[in-house]
C-alpha cells in the first residue's frame, strides 16, 4: 500500500468498543455466504440470530475478551478482538466483504496490536484463506503450526494454519 493510502485510511478508520446496537450490522457479515466459506471455523447456522446473541451476550459477560468494532467513515465495516482459547491469547477479525481488498483489516490488526501488550499473540486460519494470511504476515504474524477440524462453513474437516506474533 502506497503511503498517501495508508494516510487516507488513517483518516477514515478507527476503532471503538463494540455496542450492543452494533450487533445488527455484525449479524449481517456472519449471514454473507462467501465470508462464512473463507472464515471456514464458523457458527454452524449463521443465520441464527438467538444463537448469534447468546455467544455475544457471552463476549460481552467477559471482561478478558477486547472486543472493538472496526469503522470505515463512521460505518461499521467489521470487528477485531482478543480472547483466550485454553488459556492461549489469540487474536480474530471480520471485515464485511464489500470492504475486502482495501486493506482495512491490515489497519485494523496493525491497530489493535498497539491495544495489546500480551505476547505472543496467536491466531488462526484456514489453510486457503490467502488474504487473511497476508494480513496476519503483514502484522507479523508467523505459522508456527497446522491442525485440521471440523470446519461448520464448509461441512468437512480441513487444514488451519496456527499463527504467532512474539514481539
Amino acid at each position: 500500500m502506497m503511503s498517501d493510502q495508508r494516510i487516507n485510511l488513517d483518516m477514515k478508520l478507527h476503532l471503538r468498543d463494540i455496542r450492543r446496537e452494533d450487533l445488527s450490522k455484525l449479524f449481517e457479515y456472519q449471514c454473507d455466504p462467501d465470508s462464512n466459506y473463507l472464515a471456514a471455523f464458523t457458527a454452524e447456522h449463521p443465520e441464527d440470530w438467538e444463537s448469534f446473541l447468546a455467544k455475544w451476550e457471552r463476549i460481552f459477560s467477559d471482561p478478558r475478551i477486547i472486543k472493538k468494532a472496526i469503522l470505515y467513515e463512521e460505518k461499521i465495516v467489521g470487528h477485531i478482538a482478543k480472547f483466550e482459547r485454553q488459556g492461549i491469547p489469540e487474536v480474530t477479525y471480520w471485515i464485511g466483504r464489500e470492504y475486502w481488498g482495501m486493506g482495512i483489516a491490515t489497519w485494523a490488526l496493525k491497530k489493535f496490536l498497539t491495544l495489546l501488550e500480551e505476547r505472543p499473540l496467536y491466531a488462526r486460519v484456514a489453510f486457503d484463506n490467502i488474504a487473511s494470511q497476508k494480513v496476519l504476515e503483514k502484522c507479523g504474524f508467523q505459522i508456527t503450526g497446522r491442525e485440521r477440524g471440523f470446519a461448520n462453513a464448509r461441512g468437512k474437516e480441513i487444514e488451519e494454519f496456527i499463527m504467532v506474533l512474539k514481539d
